[in-house]
């Protein structure tokens, strides 16, 4: 073996080592590229899991608030009935008074007649 063909191994030895060292590097970036989308994909998969829960969850109390709501007015209009049925309702009560008003006026009237004799 030459000199020269030394020097031509050693060359060919530096080039296939260099080429692994550049063949390692994007098999690196490969790798790591390859890890980050299956993050990013787990995370999506993950977030959009996330997301149908929460909106599940917000559906129900939705559902729970319009019931009580319902139910409050329902106790309202009831509580409204029997105010009205009592006679204490607004509307009523004023007439009321103004219908007994009227009374003491005529009964006033009428005492005042009466002592007139």
């Amino acid at each position: 073996m030459t000199k020269l063909d030394a020097i031509k191994g050693k060359v060919s030895e530096a080039e296939d080592f260099a080429r692994k060292i550049w063949l390692a590097g994007l098999g690196a970036y490969g790798k790591s590229f390859d890890e980050a989308q299956g993050q990013y994909e787990k995370l999506t998969t993950e977030a959009g899991k996330v997301f149908d829960e929460l909106v599940e969850k917000g559906e129900t109390l939705e559902t729970e608030a319009k019931a009580k709501i319902k139910s409050k007015t329902n106790v309202e209009e009831r509580v409204a009935e029997v105010r009205k049925k009592l006679g204490l309702d607004k509307t009523g009560s004023e007439d009321k008074v103004e219908e007994l008003s009227a009374k003491i006026d005529a009964l006033t009237d009428a005492v005042a007649k009466l002592a007139a004799k």
